[in-house]
């Protein structure tokens, strides 16, 4: 990839978007493009059209889409696989269309069933049911995935596609109703030490910076600290326990955003869609009990209250962990160990 080719990264605001645009200048590359949502709407084809056939960038990044935890995937399941077939489509139609030289599509582990064999390899793709919980988000997934290994046998396209774990890292969502496992449980145990602590005034800024969700922002007074305790309870943050779903007993895999861009960017500069196959897993190919990461990151965030599970609320799936024997081969491996990323995360989340 020429130091002075144009890169588009779409969803460069994003968690993984903004860890591509960090390692794409941190190389020397300079001459990359990006649009906010309200200048380009990926789902719409003419506007994409319109700036593919202006814009005409070598190579791109598809990053963008919509994303989030298991109640929103639970919640809003339309719009999950609506808007991320029509972002892929577009994007990668485009693509095709003016001629891009490379493009990355971004998926999700979630493209895998539900009881696939562990750790899961690139072959298990579509041999069985997926997890209810996200089915819509990962059918739009498995689709952008079709839609390149299409486009390379058809039109001789060179159109990689990545399976990254579950990410964390500098510009996660921390909204307690959309945001993904790790930062949920990063901000649910920070408030519950803030209250402990009676720290009322940092709960303040903490609530300013990022909405809570579930409908509850505008609902209580930032100047009643009753108000405020009593908020921070009905997303689980108490003064001496956190409530956290299901009952801690699955197993996760997560890796540092900056480690995924690292290797997507290492595989549109040495590899072709023909050495990669139809998809690469990135990951660390190993993983922790969600009981053992709760308390990782209490230890981490400093409070010293306990965790109680709701056995009412959905584990997801019981094991995701996904084989790194390819990625390996290809000749990458991540950098970043989960403690030591997971504690930088936490300082550059509290220090905002």
């Amino acid at each position: 990839m020429e130091k002075n080719a144009k890169i588009y990264v779409a969803g460069h605001n994003g968690l993984v978007g903004s860890a591509i645009v960090r390692c794409l200048i941190s190389y020397g590359y300079n001459n990359l493009v990006v649009r906010n949502s309200k200048d380009l709407d990926l789902t719409n084809q003419i506007q994409v059209n319109t700036f593919f056939k202006k814009v005409r960038p070598d190579y791109v990044f598809l990053c963008a889409g919509k994303v989030g935890g298991i109640l929103a995937n639970s919640t809003y399941p339309a719009d999950f696989i609506y808007k991320n077939i029509m972002i892929s489509t577009n994007v990668i139609h485009a693509s095709y269309e003016y001629n891009v030289k490379k493009l990355l599509n971004m998926g999700s582990s979630c493209i895998y069933p539900r009881l696939a064999p562990q750790p899961m390899k690139e072959e298990s793709l579509l041999s069985g049911t997926l997890e209810s919980t996200n089915e819509g988000y990962a059918l739009a997934k498995i689709a952008a995935i079709k839609l390149c290994s299409c486009y390379n046998r058809q039109y001789g396209t060179n159109f990689i596609s990545v399976m990254p774990t579950n990410q964390y890292g500098i510009n996660d969502n921390f909204n307690m109703e959309t945001a993904h496992l790790l930062p949920m449980i990063i901000r649910r145990l920070h408030l519950a030490k803030l209250l402990a602590e009676n720290d009322f005034n940092t709960i303040r800024k903490d609530l300013q910076r990022y909405p809570l969700g579930w409908g509850l922002d505008g609902t209580f007074s930032f100047d009643d600290d009753n108000a405020l305790k009593s908020v921070l309870n009905k997303v689980g943050a108490f003064r001496n326990h956190v409530v956290m779903w299901g009952d801690g007993s699955v197993y996760r895999e997560f890796m540092n955003s900056d480690d995924l861009a690292d290797a997507c960017i290492y595989l549109i500069r040495n590899k072709n869609a023909s050495e990669i196959g139809e998809f690469v897993n990135i990951t660390w190919g190993k993983d922790i009990r969600l009981g053992e990461l709760f308390d990782m990151v209490k230890n981490i965030v400093g409070f010293h209250g306990g965790i109680k599970y709701d056995t009412s609320k959905p584990n997801g799936m019981p094991r995701k962990v996904m084989d790194a024997k390819r990625i390996n081969f290809l000749g990458w491996q991540p950098n970043i160990p989960l403690n030591n990323g997971i504690s930088n995360f936490y300082n550059w989340y509290k220090n905002l």
